[in-house]
């Protein structure tokens, strides 16, 4: 989760809502990705979905079964569903998202029927240096 953290900082310092997350396989980093959905005019730009991405073109697939996935911010739907069609077989998020998360927040999308795939879920790993740097990021933009 602190490798997620530095690519949630990267978000920050470039004015984007600070998400990271990364993709482990095999005890292995294969790949980073943080937020740009704003510099890139891109609603799909999430953190998570960067990543998958990434990893996907690295491993020449995009089923990344056996790899887990350590994002900074409870997923939201879209990136739940690609986390899905991914076959993450973990994911391990830090900071609860009571307005859009879907793994235990907002909603619980893993309890749903009509995925064909749930992976293992954790949430609320280092959640308190995942949540600051959030609430530090929007109390800046506030004043």
């Amino acid at each position: 989760m602190r490798f997620a953290l530095i690519e949630a900082q990267k978000s920050k310092s470039i004015d984007e809502v600070p998400v990271g997350a990364i993709i482990v396989m095999n005890n292995k980093v294969i790949s980073r990705g943080h937020n740009l959905s704003i510099s890139q005019n891109d609603p799909t730009s999430h953190a998570e979905i960067n990543a998958l991405r990434s990893a996907g073109n690295k491993v020449g697939n995009y089923r990344l079964t056996g790899a887990t996935l350590y994002v900074t911010l409870e997923p939201c739907a879209m990136c739940y569903g690609a986390i899905v069609h991914a076959r993450i077989s973990r994911l391990v998020f830090g900071a609860y998202d009571p307005k859009t998360g879907v793994c235990g927040s907002s909603s619980n999308l893993y309890e749903q029927a009509c995925f064909n795939h749930s992976p293992q879920i954790t949430g609320g790993v280092l959640e308190e240096e995942c949540s600051l740097i959030l609430k530090d990021f929007f109390r800046e933009r506030r004043n």
